[in-house]
């Protein structure tokens, strides 16, 4: 659905209005196109004493055929500021933030990157090194809120022994696909990174997307496909003529079936291992809401929404995350699961939904362990306000407030989340495993 209101902020009349009456004015939002460079201008690089990711960023920058200034340029718009913080260890070395951000962070682009790279602060067996590291996130979340005009913040906490698997995580920060993703805080592991084609750096590779049929799901095939992988697209019976027209339009096949059937899994495992001699990639999109506030919500209510959306996940991901042969997940697999903001902050009237999507997450961080094991990932989105059928149908007053309660001003596309799904499933993505990601343009509500 169009958002008339940012249509109106671009016309001569909407911008005077905005002005006088100190509106949001949301900017359009750049988004990734084939062929497009990963970081579109020059990206300033600056680091306190004794960091450590000097190296990584030097090879990440170079490989993008980045512009990178290490001394700042009166007068010049940044694509990026990257700053480096692992060598943060105290509090007062904090000044270190404002040193290189104070003099520079107005120099930002429209559709600008601000990124700080710290260390988990729970890694640190120093308290004052923990204190200073956990610090960077209240910085950093503050700077998305101040940057406006599309421009983001984000915060990656490398491991040490980390550093070399970095490079899918500030490429995609750093570039357009990450458009709608801001205020995050991102952790890497150590991990074993494989070379990709960053061009179709999901060549060869078989991606199942349930609920895939329309709106966030679909948006979610025809992303894995553009990366090269061939998709399976799966949705209950009901949805196959739509279903199939989506598969026929990416090059991918159908999987017609009710995850919350007692054999589901089963049936998916047989599947993948028949017909494609494995599975490298899953993504848990199915999603249904069924709203009534919780004194008037039926018991079918509740045990529907948490059927689909949280219990047929666990079961299918236990049987993925066994031993093979009993297990189609290929080594190095990757698993997604798609929660939701209301999983984090509540939402009145969906006491059922935000359960299962806070479930979603529980289950991603409880069972990174168990990924990291059997050599694979898991990891959730949690999107905000999108831009779909299901919210255009929303209320006016309550769709309005969706979109402007963010950092952007307005409402995220189908796209952003799939990108954010693209980057986790991709092969050098080894050592992002536990996360949570936020697409939702920094909201306001939850953390």
């Amino acid at each position: 659905m169009a958002d008339r209101y940012q249509q109106f902020t671009q016309s001569p009349i909407g911008r005077e209005v905005v002005k006088r009456l100190g509106l949001p004015a949301p900017t359009p939002l750049r988004r990734h196109r084939p062929g497009d460079p990963v970081v579109a201008g020059p990206v300033l690089v600056g680091s306190a004493p004794d960091s450590r990711l000097g190296d990584a960023i030097a090879t990440i920058t170079e490989d993008v055929r980045a512009e990178v200034h290490h001394t700042p340029v009166e007068g010049q718009r940044y694509a990026a500021l990257i700053f480096d913080a692992t060598g943060i260890s105290t509090s007062a070395q904090l000044r270190e933030l404002h040193e290189f951000f104070g003099p520079t962070i107005r120099q930002t682009d429209r559709g600008g990157r601000v990124i700080v790279l710290g260390t988990p602060p729970e890694a640190h067996p120093d308290p004052r090194t923990s204190t200073a590291q956990r610090a960077l996130e209240g910085f950093v979340r503050t700077a998305g809120k101040e940057l406006k005009r599309g421009a983001t913040a984000q915060l990656v906490h490398v491991a040490e022994g980390a550093e070399n698997a970095l490079d899918s995580t500030l490429r995609f920060l750093l570039s357009a696909k990450s458009a709608y993703v801001s205020g995050q805080v991102i952790r890497i592991g150590p991990a074993e990174v494989a070379e990709v084609d960053w061009e179709r750096p999901l060549r060869d590779k078989i991606a199942l997307v349930t609920g895939a049929s329309r709106g966030i799901g679909e948006a979610i095939a025809e992303t894995l496909a553009r990366d090269g992988a061939h998709v399976v697209c799966l949705d209950v019976p009901a949805q196959g003529g739509d279903l199939a027209e989506v598969a026929n339009r990416i090059g991918g096949t159908t999987l017609q079936l009710d995850i919350t059937a007692d054999d589901a899994a089963d049936r998916i495992a047989e599947h993948f291992a028949q017909r494609h001699d494995g599975l490298d990639i899953v993504v848990h999109n199915a999603g249904i809401t069924r709203d009534k506030t919780i004194g008037r919500m039926t018991q079918q209510q509740w045990d529907a929404v948490l059927a689909v959306n949280l219990t047929a996940q666990e079961r299918i991901n236990e049987l993925l995350l066994a031993e093979l042969p009993k297990s189609p997940l290929r080594p190095g697999g990757r698993i997604v699961g798609v929660a939701s903001i209301s999983g984090i902050a509540g939402n009145v009237g969906q006491a059922n939904y935000a359960a299962s999507k806070a479930g979603v997450i529980g289950h991603v961080r409880s069972t990174a362990g168990i990924a990291a094991d059997r050599g694979a990932t898991i990891n959730a989105v949690a999107p905000g306000f999108i831009e779909t059928r299901m919210t255009a149908a929303v209320p006016l007053f309550v769709r309005e407030a969706g979109r402007r309660m963010n950092s952007m001003s307005q409402g995220g596309q189908p796209v952003d989340v799939a990108e954010t799904i693209a980057w986790f499933a991709n092969p050098a993505s080894a050592g992002v495993n536990g996360n949570v990601v936020r697409v939702c343009g920094q909201s306001l509500l939850g953390a």
